[in-house]
């Protein structure tokens, strides 16, 4: 009697710590190990044990983590894997710069004189001679505002040479007669140290002079290889474009052609908004600082306009220089004025013209541009703070488009994306990259 009741009670323990485990399984409560009280755990996926067994099921170590700490873990190791592979497209990328930021600005400059050449395609211009006729007017617009923009600044340099000595000797007095009371010693000795660091930094301007040399080289270089590419892309930009999408898999070459798509389209509305953005904030500036007088009015705005191509920073940094230009010539008063100006035609840009411009088509927060601006700048220097937005654009466009287009898959359902090969119709918002290579 007093084993048929021991058998009976360890049965019935055994049944609650399996059905514990059973509801650990399910997810409705999570078991401690020391819950199986007294208990030789036996081996997960073994039988049932015999009517005098009082072992239950062993639980997997994985079972007993918490089900947030393992997709934690999960996401972790995904996103590790995608940041080094982004780092490692970028490390690439810088080791052969000269190549790819000239690229870069090969897609840009495609972008903006694209729709130009399609105008010029259905006018009945042939491939070569729109391509060529609409890059060669583009240089020879932008040869032509340096051009002038040198002789600005040539005719006025010793002016602003002269007006920038008088303010030097005002600055001087201010700080012997204004607050600070410094006295002529103290003037002296600030003066003093400036020119001991100068003079103590001519190793390294020697050097930077020398390493100016190369940089020099590789600009030239790549100019040559983004006007190269550039022609080619408003030349024969549909052919590479298909030759690209051919390298994709059968059953996303639908997608990858959509999304290229939207991307350009994106690409041209941020390149032509950015140029109208750029014009607004120059010549607005400029007409500022020709009413305040201020010398080198034409290639301080002609600075703002190449400043914008920079969002929410190049204008204003740009600005700056119009500032202190103003300052060490006209004075601290002058220099306010165009400050509250440069920050007027800031504003305006910012909460009125920019979104009417730019419209949905490139609509990003202001802090995702700021973050895309920093890093790239900071990583690549001013050439990725100036690709940096319209990459974060195109990025985002894609990124939605493959959202909208795939979704969630089910746990159940197989995920499903097109296997139609034909190019999706297209429309007004979403040219083909670089169409300018179609034959018509």
């Amino acid at each position: 009697m007093a084993l048929d009741q021991a058998r009976r009670s360890a049965r019935q323990r055994w049944q609650r710590v399996r059905a514990r485990a059973d509801e650990r399984r399910a997810g409705a409560t999570v078991m401690a190990p020391w819950e199986v009280a007294g208990s030789s755990l036996q081996p997960s996926g073994s039988s049932a044990p015999d009517s005098g067994s009082t072992a239950p099921p062993t639980l997997q170590p994985d079972e007993l983590v918490p089900p947030s700490v393992r997709y934690a873990a999960a996401w972790s190791w995904r996103i590790l894997v995608i940041a080094a592979a982004v780092a490692l497209l970028g490390w690439v990328a810088w080791q052969v710069r000269v190549v790819t930021f000239p690229l870069v600005v090969a897609v840009l400059l495609a972008a903006l004189l694209a729709p130009t050449v399609q105008r010029l395609r259905r006018a009945g211009w042939s491939r070569g001679a729109s391509a060529g006729s609409v890059l060669g007017g583009f240089l020879v617009l932008v040869i032509g505002v340096l051009t002038f923009v040198g002789q600005q600044v040539g005719g006025q340099f010793s002016q602003v040479a002269d007006q920038a000595t008088r303010g030097i000797d005002e600055i001087q007095a201010w700080l012997a007669e204004g607050p600070l009371q410094l006295s002529q010693e103290q003037i002296s000795n600030l003066v003093d140290q400036v020119t001991t660091a100068l003079s103590s930094s001519q190793d390294r301007l020697a050097a930077g002079a020398l390493s100016t040399a190369g940089a020099a080289a590789e600009v030239f270089a790549g100019i040559a290889i983004a006007l190269f590419a550039g022609f080619f892309f408003l030349f024969d930009g549909r052919s590479i474009w298909r030759w690209l999408v051919a390298l994709a898999p059968s059953a996303v070459k639908a997608d990858v052609d959509k999304a290229g798509r939207l991307a350009f389209g994106t690409l041209i509305g941020y390149v032509r908004s950015t140029v109208v953005v750029s014009t607004f904030d120059g010549v607005f500036v400029t007409i500022w600082l020709l009413i305040l007088s201020v010398p080198l009015a034409l290639p301080l705005g002609v600075l703002v306009f190449f400043g914008g191509f920079v969002p929410l920073v190049g204008a204003f940094v740009s600005g700056g220089i119009a500032v202190l230009v103003a300052f060490v010539t006209q004075g601290p008063i002058v220099a306010l004025l165009v400050l509250a100006g440069i920050v007027a035609v800031q504003q305006i840009e910012a909460h009125l013209f920019a979104p009417l411009v730019m419209g949905r088509m490139v609509r990003l927060h202001p802090l995702a541009i700021v973050l895309a601006v920093s890093v790239g700048g900071v990583v690549f220097g001013i050439i990725g703070a100036v690709v940096a937005v319209p990459l974060v654009a195109v990025v985002n466009t894609v990124a939605s488009y493959l959202s909208s287009r795939w979704g969630s898959p089910s746990p159940t359902a197989p995920l499903e994306v097109s296997t139609d090969a034909s190019p999706p119709a297209r429309t007004a918002d979403a040219p083909a990259p670089v169409e300018s290579g179609q034959q018509e």
